[in-house]
């Protein structure tokens, strides 16, 4: 990704973040967090990564695909950019994966603590 693009993805992040927070109706989009946002060289698209820690993530993207003619036109007001991308919006999965990894280790963990636990009292 081109320097320009990087810093323009970078204030669309930003941007996006405040007006989800404070500039939109729908109460299904206002715990959606931000995680990323690639655009394209040529400016014209933008995926948005998004996370929630509640809700449901296939009707949150409808709410915000929904939301997205409503969202450009607040950032075009925002950025004041010559071009601003159309907005595609993305379920981020890494930190829910990173949540599921993290159970399983535990699991491991005190699967582990319990062998060994047994072992000591039959030794």
């Amino acid at each position: 990704m081109h320097h320009r693009a990087q810093r323009i993805a970078e204030q669309i992040r930003q941007e996006l973040a405040l007006i989800l927070m404070r500039g939109t109706k729908d109460p299904r989009i206002h715990d959606v967090t931000i995680t990323a946002v690639e655009v394209s060289s040529d400016l014209e698209h933008a995926k948005v990564w998004y996370t929630l820690m509640q809700g449901d993530a296939h009707e949150v993207g409808e709410a915000l695909e929904h939301a997205a003619g409503y969202l450009r036109s607040e950032l075009a007001q925002r950025l004041r950019l010559r071009i601003m991308p159309r907005l595609a919006f993305k379920y981020d999965q890494s930190i829910e994966r990173g949540a599921r990894l993290s159970r399983l280790i535990d699991q491991v963990v005190a699967e582990d603590r319990a062998r060994h636990a047994d072992d000591e009292t039959q030794g």
